[in-house]
């Protein structure tokens, strides 16, 4: 057996191939319909069996399933490897959809501890709430004292508020190592959650931001653009559907100036009026960066602009730097209208 990825095993034979197959290290099960008592055997034989450094199990219904991984977990120190081994060898993990709730997480926040390793956190679609966060502090805390730090965090669609996630922001701005990459796209923020986020922009280092469709508004994006530290490391940031309009493009603008090493920017869906091309256009042509791409699809009043033309001149690797919508979906309903 390869030790390469394993598709996704039916349950009837996937614990007897676990048991059997030690040097498997990366094994992903999506929408196999799992419950949380299999969930909590999967477990068991990967403690037992397997050293994985890469574990997704996505779109489940497995809640409730680390309740009992704790209690078999409560007398494992973190650095005891042999009761441990798995876990303990873990460096991605990813838990998208599986029906987890406030209380999985503080379950799922015990565990993470037997994870020294982990660099990579994905349980989005999740509806933990506030509270998740809350019960993920501890484990946030005490990675600031870990040799090997958590780089990438994904929360997308997690039924987060403007003050859960802003309590977020303050942990992980304490964090010693910087964030390679953050996510909090699909949570209804608002923009109250800007002036805290620009903050953190300045502090964490951050490279890859996803803030798309989280509300923000012209109102956020005014805010955002105001508070912007000097410098930025982001390389990449998704800033999609929060209906910025023109204020989407003053942003986009300031960005382009304070982050030298920013490669790409998709501000998709933000009801972006023609007179935003002006803006960009003159961003561009005092950008001192190595950008390749703005993606501007879903705001079709841009492809009305008199300018079209003088933007499409900026290219990159000999392609176009802005992407804009299909001259032939113009007509089509845009952003979130029914």
């Amino acid at each position: 057996m390869s030790e390469s990825k394993q598709p996704s095993v039916c349950p009837p034979g996937l614990l007897s191939f676990l048991s059997s197959a030690r040097s498997l290290r990366e094994l992903a099960i999506s929408g196999c319909h799992l419950g949380s008592q299999f969930a909590e055997m999967l477990f068991d034989t990967l403690l037992d069996f397997c050293s994985l450094s890469t574990l997704e199990i996505c779109d489940n219904n497995i809640s409730g399933c680390f309740s009992k991984l704790r209690g078999r977990l409560a007398s494992c120190s973190p650095s005891s490897l042999s009761v441990c081994m798995s876990l303990s060898s873990l460096r991605v993990l990813s838990l998208r959809g599986n029906n987890f709730g406030g209380y999985d997480v503080e379950d799922l926040a015990w565990t993470l501890v037997h994870m020294p390793n982990l660099h990579s956190l994905d349980i989005s679609d999740n509806p933990i709430g506030d509270e998740g966060i809350r019960s993920l502090t501890p484990y946030f805390v005490q990675g600031l004292q870990r040799k090997v730090p958590l780089i990438d965090i994904k929360m997308e669609s997690c039924s987060l508020s403007s003050k859960g996630v802003i309590e977020l922001l303050e942990i992980l701005s304490t964090m010693q190592e910087p964030l390679n990459t953050l996510s909090i796209a699909d949570n209804d923020l608002g923009s109250h959650v800007a002036a805290p986020l620009a903050k953190f922009l300045g502090i964490s280092r951050v490279r890859v931001l996803n803030i798309g469709d989280t509300g923000l508004g012209p109102s956020g994006f005014l805010e955002l653009e105001e508070e912007l530290p000097e410098m930025l490391a982001l390389c990449d940031i998704d800033i999609s559907g929060n209906r910025g309009g023109l204020g989407t493009a003053n942003f986009i603008a300031k960005i382009l100036w304070r982050a030298p090493e920013l490669v790409r920017i998709n501000a998709a869906s933000n009801f972006m009026p023609p007179e935003s091309l002006v803006v960009l256009c003159a961003a561009l042509k005092q950008s001192r960066g190595r950008l390749e791409q703005i993606d501007l699809t879903g705001n079709f009043s841009c492809c009305c602009a008199t300018n079209l033309s003088e933007i499409m001149e900026f290219h990159s690797h000999g392609k176009p730097i802005v992407v804009f919508p299909s001259i032939h979906t113009t007509a089509a309903p845009y952003d979130h209208d029914p």
